[in-house]
């Protein structure tokens, strides 16, 4: 029924059940939400998450959705997953064994929807803006857990290291992440002459830095973030700025390297922890790496082309298990610490192609100007140089970031490039 007033109609009133555009608000607060509660709590972004996906339904075009899954940086996820389905048919472990080494794959189909959403929100930045506040609160939090272990979630050996929550790989990524996708809105303001909030979030950046350097270190960042940095000043700086920060980022580092015990304690490791392990044979962390790794490829070897099917690693590993007590070579795992490992034992050189394909694709992906398309091609490069020590796709917390990083970054280019006009 309408009511008519003079000339003018006036259109009847939605249901907001009915009503896409609340719909697609409902979604941004559920993303939000997820980025909130990434740093803190790993049952709530599974919780979130399913609303998340499912508040999608209602509105959803689906022919829209399906020129999205059609997409290449859609497809290559959700081959991997089917892969990982499929997978399922020619491994011997048992049935439980299979379907739960599927399920790290699941997120991934996360990541198509989440592009088609956020090519059509207007919300894609406060999700990223949220999960910056959520790590930039973990800050403090951490300074105070390490000198009051006592208030720590978790146990003693953690918390003197000022984790209150997750493991010291989990919030390294996570600082390590956020301190350098600062780095480009702290550039964009200062040529705006706009220096007090460059200086702002200049502070905000070396909080995370100076956090990691002396409460909480890995060495998996440690190795990643002068390559993050050195993809920032390549695309966005000029030689002879890049030359300035090498020089200055030196000084800080050494500088650093003398305040910090920390600091100091985890760069000796690299050297101490592989001595240990060739001359005394002792289960170090990167000995224990070296002979996954070692294994893992032999498991290869056996089966090059399709691999030994879904969740057999660990089976692979109690089968080898013929070592000295206390030893790495002794030891049964189902990861072995190394993304294209973890999949080449699974799915053989299939697998290993269609891993690589998704991250060339979603690398090219993100090849222009533009906030969104710095955020997603450092979420991707952080995910591929951090998968050489681990299964960082397949694990709960960087898998997450990776899926919400690229999809949402991708759906914001996605909505962009569409708005732009055909030449």
């Amino acid at each position: 029924m309408t009511a008519i007033a003079g000339n003018s109609t006036v259109a009847p009133r939605v249901s907001p059940w009915r009503d896409p555009s609340a719909w697609i608000a409902t979604v941004d607060v559920m993303a939000i939400l997820v980025a909130l509660a990434l740093p803190w709590s790993t049952s709530l972004v599974g919780i979130l998450s399913v609303v998340m996906l499912l508040a999608m339904v209602p509105y959803i075009d689906l022919d829209a959705l399906l020129r999205t899954l059609q997409r290449p940086i859609s497809l290559a996820p959700i081959a991997l997953f089917l892969l990982a389905l499929i997978g399922t048919l020619w491994s011997d472990a048992a049935w439980g064994a299979r379907l739960y080494a599927v399920s790290p794959t699941a997120k991934l189909l996360a990541l198509p929807l989440l592009l088609y959403h956020f090519s059509r929100s207007e919300r894609g930045t406060a999700v990223f803006v949220a999960f910056l506040v959520s790590c930039a609160l973990m800050v403090p939090m951490s300074w105070v857990v390490a000198f009051h272990p006592s208030l720590s979630l978790k146990p003693p050996e953690d918390a003197i290291r000022g984790i209150f929550v997750k493991n010291y790989i989990d919030q390294s990524q996570e600082f390590a992440l956020c301190a350098v996708a600062l780095a480009y809105p702290i550039i964009m303001l200062l040529r705006e002459k706009r220096v007090r909030p460059a200086l702002l979030l200049g502070a905000v950046s070396f909080g995370f830095v100076a956090t990691m350097a002396f409460i909480v270190t890995s060495r998996t960042a440690l190795v990643t973030m002068p390559i993050l940095l050195a993809v920032f000043g390549l695309l966005h700086l000029t030689l002879r700025t890049n030359l300035i920060i090498l020089c200055s980022a030196a000084v800080l580092a050494v500088a650093a390297w003398a305040a910090s015990p920390q600091l100091q304690r985890t760069m000796t490791t690299f050297t101490s922890d592989y001595e240990l392990y060739k001359q005394e044979g002792k289960a170090t962390s990167i000995g224990e790496r070296l002979e996954y790794w070692r294994k893992s490829l032999r498991f290869f070897a056996e089966a090059p082309v399709i691999g030994h099917g879904t969740g057999s690693t660990r089976g692979l590993f109690v089968q080898a298990a013929t070592g000295p007590a206390g030893l790495a070579a002794s030891q049964v795992i189902g990861n072995p610490h190394n993304q294209t490992l973890n999949v080449a034992v699974q799915w053989g050189m299939v697998g290993i192609v269609i891993l690589y394909a998704m991250w060339l694709l979603h690398l090219s992906w993100f090849h222009g100007s533009g906030f969104a398309n710095w955020i997603g091609l450092l979420v991707v490069v952080q995910n591929i140089f951090t998968s050489l020590f681990n299964s960082h796709i397949f694990d709960f917390h960087e898998g997450w970031m990776y899926v919400l990083g690229v999809g949402v970054a991708g759906g914001m280019v996605l909505k962009a490039r569409s708005a732009e006009p055909d030449t």
